[in-house]
Formats: structure tokens, C-alpha cells, sequence
């Protein structure tokens, strides 16, 4: 959620934040419903005052009449609040000023591609086909017991995911990030809170019995699991999730819904940090920087993009993307992702430090990003370690953890 007071000060570059976001929202009108809202609130702290004064007094006959007027400007003002705070979690975080201007990710930026694509001397098959020959992937029995987007992982995969994960975690608890498996559900004002029903809720399951919903990523249980509370950030607070993740990919068609690439359930590790605004950058910095030293470290061509302002989303402020080069589909894939969302959900969730410089609690920033898509990372190891045979290399830095 945005500031209300940046906002009266700053309609301009709100509307120009919002419209560069592609999203439509009437900044004018917003701003109307707030000034209504607040003369509103003024009359009836008056009243409120002369409520007490007439109390004090013993004057019931002049109570009375406050009474009714008072229950008048409630029920006047009940719709327009309500109204207004529609718009306002509907707004989403606005660009950093550094973010280019672009309508969608066909005006995303390439910043760097890093490593060497490799050239295997035989035709490259892609993951579908090498998972058909090693067993690895049974999305056809999965479609049987469950339905489409969903897949069973077998045999070497299965120790293939597990070792990801070790390495991931090794790598990141030296960068002191606190390992954590956070609950799969929460609450409709935790995921609201983290930004995530004003806008998409179609991709989110939700369990209507029992009012809660499926997590998308980690990144939603690890931000809601601070929420009203005031924290030492000191240096940057760091957690690394482990977590299954369900989206319903609503709006996704065509080839990727045959293999494992956009399923409804997939497993992930999410680093996310809780920082003061003076060290957001940097700490973003240094999620992508742990991105890029996971992705080098298993010896995968990859390329990392800036994202422009029109495919931003609704939380980030800024964001950066990895693709990984992927050959037997002679194309790159996005496999990780990290946004600084600036205070946009810490004001939805209430999350603050102790600035001491200011003696005050003030919002935090927070900030996530992808170590490992799992099923996405098999994708990436079977298609740049497939020999011609069809079989599959371990990369190097996986095989401690790995007994084949």
C-alpha cells in the first residue's frame, strides 16, 4: 500500500508511477473520496467532543441530539471509507527511478549474459524427451490421479531436488539467512497483506471452508510471519524458505502445460530480507548477486535482465530477472526473480524498525528472491548436462550431495 500523504503531495508522479505500471486507477478521484473522508472525520471528532462535554454536563437532551447526528455522519462516511480503501490497496507500488519505461516484458532489458552455451556435437533434446527416456518426470500418471499441471518426480530427479536444496542452503546460510519451512496456508489478511488479492487473485487457491488460502511462494508466509511487529535491523533480517508453492496459472497455454515448467504445485527456495531503507539497495544487490553465484556455480548459461516499469507487477518496485539458456528448447527461460518491494507490504502488514537516529518506528523494507525454482532447475541441469546417449550429467558442485 502507498503512503496517502506522498500521495496528496505527489499526485502527479503517482499517476505517471501508476500509468507507467499499466494499470488505470483515477488518482483525482482517490484523492476527492480521501478529502471526503477526512472532513467527515473531523465532524465527527467535533462531535465526539461535544458528546463528552455534554456528558460531563448531564445535559441528555443536547447527548441525544449529538447521538443522531453522529450515527448520520457514520453511516455517510461508512461508504466512502470503504470506497477509498478499495482504491488504495488496489494501487500498486509505484517504480523507482531507476527502472526504465517499458509497456512489457518486450521492453525488458538484457544487462548481461553470462557463461557459454554449450555445443554438444548432436541434436539437443529437449526435457521432455530426455525425461520420456530417463523416467524421470510422469506428468501422464499425474494427469490420471490429479489432473493436468502436475507431474510426479521419480527416481534420480528425486535426488537431484533434494541436493539443490543442500546446496542452496549451504550457500546461504554463510550469508547469514535463517532457514525456515514456512506453513503452505494463511490467513485472507496475511495474503492480502503481502499484495496478493487486490490484484491476481484468480491464481490463488483458496480453501473457502476454512477461509484460508495456498501460498504462492515463500516469500507471502515469511513476510507475514513479522507483521505487527517491530523489529532490530541492526543489519538486514534474512530468512531462506522452503516451501511447495501453488499457483493456478490461469491464463498460461500452448506447450508448457505438458511438462513441468508452469505446474500448479512445484517446490522453491525463497531468500527474502527485511532491511532498513537506507540498505534496500544494497540488499538487492546482493540477492541477485546470490542468485548469479548459485547459477555459475552449476555451470548454467544464463542472462539477467532489468525489468521495465510494465512488467513490474503489482509489489515490486524494481526487479531483476534470470533466464536460464536452455537448448534443447533453443531458447531462454526465466528461473529466478528478485524485487525490492520497497514499504508496500510492511504499511499493508504493519512492519517496523527503530530508527535510531529518529527515535521513531518506521515502516521497513522488504525484499525477495528466487534461489532455486526446483522443477525449473531440473529443466535447466537436464538440458545443459544431456549426453548423447540421453542420459544426464551431475553438475560437479551437486555431487557431494548426491549418491547415484
Amino acid at each position: 500500500m502507498l503512503d496517502i500523504k506522498y500521495i496528496r503531495e505527489n499526485p502527479d508522479e503517482t499517476e505517471k508511477g501508476v500509468k507507467a505500471k499499466g494499470f488505470e486507477i483515477d488518482i483525482r478521484a482517490l484523492l476527492r473520496l480521501d478529502e471526503q473522508n477526512r472532513k467527515l472525520e473531523q465532524e465527527i471528532e467535533k462531535l465526539n467532543g461535544e458528546r463528552k462535554k455534554a456528558a460531563a454536563e448531564k445535559n441528555i437532551e443536547k447527548g441525544k441530539k449529538i447521538k443522531t447526528a453522529l450515527e448520520k455522519l457514520e453511516t455517510e462516511k461508512k461508504p466512502i471509507a470503504e470506497k477509498f480503501d478499495l482504491m488504495m490497496k488496489r494501487l500498486p507500488n509505484l517504480p523507482l527511478s531507476e527502472v526504465p519505461v517499458g509497456k512489457d516484458e518486450t521492453e525488458n532489458i538484457t544487462l548481461r549474459e553470462v557463461g557459454k552455451k554449450p555445443d554438444f556435437g548432436f541434436p539437443a533434446k529437449d526435457y521432455i524427451a530426455l525425461a520420456e527416456n530417463l523416467g524421470w518426470i510422469d506428468t501422464e500418471r499425474a494427469g490420471k490421479a490429479v489432473g493436468s499441471r502436475f507431474g510426479y518426480l521419480l527416481k534420480d530427479a528425486v535426488k537431484l531436488e533434494f541436493a539443490l536444496v543442500r546446496f542452496a542452503f549451504d550457500t546461504l546460510e554463510k550469508e547469514n539467512f535463517i532457514p525456515v519451512i514456512p506453513p503452505v496456508f494463511l490467513k485472507p489478511e496475511a495474503m492480502q497483506g503481502m499484495g496478493y488479492l487486490d490484484h491476481g487473485a484468480e491464481e490463488v487457491y483458496r480453501l473457502e471452508k476454512d477461509d484460508l488460502y495456498l501460498i504462492g511462494t515463500s516469500e507471502q508466509a515469511i513476510g507475514a510471519m513479522r507483521m505487527n511487529e517491530i523489529l532490530d535491523l541492526e543489519k538486514p533480517l534474512r530468512y531462506a524458505g522452503f516451501s511447495s508453492c501453488f499457483r493456478r496459472e490461469a491464463g498460461s497455454y500452448g506447450k508448457d502445460t505438458k511438462g513441468i515448467l508452469r505446474v500448479h504445485q512445484f517446490d522453491k527456495i525463497e531468500m527474502f530480507s527485511f532491511a532498513r531503507p537506507e540498505d534496500a539497495k544494497r540488499e538487492h544487490e546482493l540477492l541477485l548477486s546470490l542468485e548469479e553465484k548459485l547459477m555459475q556455480a552449476l555451470k548454467i548459461p544464463y542472462r539477467v535482465l532489468q525489468i521495465c516499469t510494465g512488467d513490474l507487477g503489482v509489489q515490486a518496485a524494481n526487479k531483476y530477472d534470470i533466464e536460464a539458456w536452455l537448448p534443447g528448447q533453443n531458447q531462454y527461460r526465466e528461473t529466478h526473480s528478485t524485487s525490492n518491494d520497497t514499504d508496500f507490504q510492511s504499511r499493508r502488514l504493519n512492519i517496523k524498525y527503530k530508527n535510531e537516529k529518529t527515535g521513531k518506528n518506521e515502516l521497513v523494507y522488504t525484499l525477495n528472491g528466487t534461489a532455486f525454482a526446483i522443477g525449473r532447475m531440473i529443466i535447466a541441469i537436464m538440458e545443459n548436462y544431456q549426453q548423447k546417449d540421453g542420459s544426464v550429467k551431475i553438475p560437479e558442485i551437486l555431487r557431494k550431495y548426491i549418491v547415484l
